[in-house]
């Protein structure tokens, strides 16, 4: 009974809970482009709710690209979903633009939309949310194919004073355009959700990783955690040649420091861009898209809940989860 939608791949997705529903927001594209590579210069944010994690209703699309220009002229990227102080709910998500119909060049820009209800969204444009060059790679470096600056994780500071973003980025200062080892996990911090200030990575370069997609800090089992994605052909350094997929790492504390040099494998990367969900009893599940090829190709759709599997210091993954034991 995994996510999927007529007509469309689905992949890259974030949820919140309201207390009654949760609450899926996914990237989406149609099928009738033909190439699945072109889904990200035309993916837009949908939504969808369901009671358990299982069963779903899609409620359609609630977010779409700009105008020339914005942030978000190509497309509307990954991103999460919190409610501030003020009650409002606030969606920070990734801008993209493409410089080119042909090249895979873009910009990454972090905006937001804010919401009453988890339904109606509109975008504010005081948040527009770049790389800064005193720490991390631009495009005008010229040595990477686009600027990294997406996939925001937004999170209440454990003190209650403000809130930070973990930001998929790649850190200033490559030798050549062969060392590709400069992922990193960006960061931002705001007292207000509208304001922010860019701050120096947690993490280091040369952890083996170009990137570090979709990242997430959870605390499960009393330990601070680091999840992301990276997929085998941007494996770098001594993982070069391995298998990619879904990664965990130890954390200081849920804001950084992180350590992706010591990054154990989660989940192989048939399943993508995975997450750390909570169900109603509060057990701690996750949730991928699927990232494997069928007869026709990508077929592009959401995992139901797996289990989560605690064995001393190590954290893996077990079956798919019956409906019956989610609440």
């Amino acid at each position: 009974m995994a996510f999927s939608k007529d007509g469309y791949w689905v992949w890259d997705f974030w949820l919140a809970d309201d207390g009654e529903k949760h609450h899926l927001y996914y990237l989406h594209a149609p099928t009738s482009l033909g190439d699945p590579d072109l889904r990200h210069r035309n993916a837009r944010i949908g939504h969808a709710v369901s009671d358990d994690l299982i069963d779903w209703e899609d409620l359609g699309e609630v977010l779409s690209p700009g105008a020339p220009g914005d942030i978000d002229a190509s497309a509307t990227w990954t991103g999460c979903v919190v409610r501030g102080d003020d009650g409002l709910w606030r969606m920070f998500y990734t801008g993209s633009q493409f410089l080119s119909p042909r090249d895979i060049t873009n910009v990454e820009t972090i905006g937001v939309a804010v919401s009453e209800d988890l339904h109606v969204w509109r975008k504010d444009a005081r948040v527009r949310l770049g790389a800064d060059p005193a720490w991390y790679e631009i495009l005008p470096d010229a040595t990477w194919h686009e600027e990294a600056w997406r996939d925001p994780w937004v999170f209440r500071d454990e003190g209650g004073d403000g809130w930070h973003m973990l930001i998929t980025a790649r850190g200033r200062g490559l030798r050549s355009r062969r060392d590709t080892d400069r992922g990193v996990v960006g960061h931002a911090r705001s007292v207000d959700l509208v304001h922010w200030e860019v701050q120096p990575p947690l993490s280091s370069p040369g952890s083996g990783f170009a990137h570090l997609e979709v990242p997430q800090a959870v605390r499960i089992g009393g330990r601070d955690l680091l999840v992301f994605s990276c997929d085998s052909a941007h494996l770098a350094g001594d993982r070069s040649g391995a298998g990619g997929g879904v990664w965990v790492a130890d954390a200081v504390s849920s804001a950084g420091p992180f350590d992706p040099a010591g990054a154990r494998l989660l989940a192989p990367e048939t399943l993508y861009a995975g997450r750390i969900v909570v169900d109603r009893g509060g057990t701690p599940r996750f949730i991928a898209f699927e990232n494997s090829l069928g007869a026709d190709g990508f077929q592009g759709r959401i995992t139901d809940p797996y289990e989560l599997i605690i064995d001393g210091p190590e954290l893996r993954l077990g079956t798919l989860v019956e409906e019956g034991d989610l609440a």
